[in-house]
């Protein structure tokens, strides 16, 4: 039985979700399946009926952000410039929600995309080609996810270690700020010191941290949640303290962090998702503060622990003790900050 909807009139703007089609490539994933494959077999594939179908469920989101995950690039042309593709196809989407036929809400109102940073200068020219692709593009993000036991994250991921300390990384990381361009990272929790080792050396640059930093419950690390807690909160606590940097509250329903640790669709409710989520929300929120922190669903991943009306309910829970400029900030207005996207926050 589906929750009611609490606060329904709450402006939402959801600032972290992908679009693409894996049905061709579910195939190729070896049994038995990593936990986060299990959970997007759930959903191989997501594009906008999918997204409308979720964002249209009692909640009201009034806008979202999209976020690269390598799909539908351009198998023509230079292959350094593939990641165009994603950018422009997205670009599609936001149109098709911008004619105001699916209602008041702006799907992929910002896009971030994908570019090689490891291409050093090299990179330039193709942030360029992102720029002109869309008028919605905002940034980028290059995942560093990486972690010495490999059944953690399974066979799609695996950035190589220290990604981001990287001379040429950072080489063509330097590029974002001169084009006015977001950086998302994405990294796992024990990986937290070079993300602040990267915000110190480039303090000038935005740079938004992805999912509470991925605490981990799975693989080695099952069951030592509570173990990695206080070395988790030092980092986050140090992230805070550059004002350059913002986190995105969410994520937490991924098989990765295991909150609840069985899926996918684990059916939980959004009184147990907030309990279990509350020492890593209200840890984030006080170390950055409403301004540079906003929840997001991580869509169609978090579906893993928590359906998407669900999934909100519990962020809603979550802040039930803010303030109602606190729930904007939240809620909409600091992804819409961080975004670009401040038009369509209403009056």
């Amino acid at each position: 039985m589906p929750e009611p909807i609490l606060e329904p009139e709450l402006p939402i703007i959801d600032p972290h979700h992908h679009l693409w089609d894996l049905r061709p490539l579910l195939p190729h994933f070896p049994e038995p399946r990593h936990p986060f494959i299990a959970a997007i077999a759930q959903a191989p594939y997501y594009t906008f009926d999918q997204l409308h179908a979720e964002v249209t469920t009692g909640h009201n989101v009034i806008g979202t952000v999209y976020m690269e995950c390598g799909a539908f690039y351009d198998a023509d042309g230079d292959p350094a410039f593939k990641t165009v593709g994603e950018v422009a196809f997205v670009n599609g989407v936001a149109a098709q929600g911008a004619s105001g036929l699916y209602g008041q809400y702006r799907p992929c109102a910002a896009i971030i995309g994908h570019a090689d940073l490891t291409r050093g200068d090299a990179a330039r020219p193709v942030l360029e080609a992102l720029k002109a692709a869309s008028p919605r593009f905002r940034g980028i993000r290059h995942q560093g996810a990486w972690d010495a036991d490999p059944e953690v994250l399974g066979a799609p991921f695996h950035a190589p270690a220290g990604l981001y300390r990287d001379a040429t990384f950072r080489a063509g990381f330097g590029h974002l700020r001169d084009l006015g361009l977001t950086f998302d990272a994405w990294v796992l929790e024990p990986q937290l010191d070079d993300v602040i080792d990267l915000a110190r050396a480039f303090p000038d640059q935005p740079i938004v941290l992805d999912h509470c930093g991925t605490p981990l419950n799975v693989a080695s690390y099952h069951g030592r949640l509570h173990e990695r807690f206080d070395t988790w909160r030092d980092k986050i606590r140090a992230l805070g303290a550059l004002p350059n940097v913002a986190v995105k509250l969410g994520g937490l329903a991924m098989a990765f962090c295991g909150m609840p640790d069985h899926g996918p669709a684990a059916g939980t409710g959004s009184e147990v998702l907030a309990a279990l989520w509350r020492p890593y929300i209200e840890t984030c929120i006080d170390a950055f503060g409403v301004d540079r922190a906003m929840f997001e669903s991580n869509y169609p991943v978090d579906r893993w622990g928590a359906d998407y009306a669900t999934l909100w309910n519990a962020f809603k829970r979550l802040s039930k003790g803010a303030s109602a400029s606190e729930k904007r900030a939240l809620f909409a207005g600091t992804a819409a900050r961080t975004y670009g996207i401040e038009a369509i926050l209403p009056g």
